[in-house]
């Protein structure tokens, strides 16, 4: 799961800062809006993607 998650938090990244570059710069609100949450969860160890991606049926790390 923490694949998944590091996969969509970076697609996520570029996506928003190409999007800022080339559409709107406002779009650098949700790259800040993943950073956030990537900074929150290393703290509070919930993460919303997690919560999805269970709900999705993909199983947790095994180690």
């Amino acid at each position: 799961m923490d694949r998944y998650i590091r996969a969509i938090a970076g697609t996520f990244i570029i996506i928003s800062v190409l999007l800022a570059y080339f559409v709107n710069i406002n779009w650098i609100w949700f790259t800040l809006f993943v950073g956030v949450n990537l900074l929150q969860s290393s703290f509070t160890k919930w993460c919303l993607m997690e919560d999805i991606l269970k709900a999705l049926g993909v199983e947790k790390n095994k180690k």
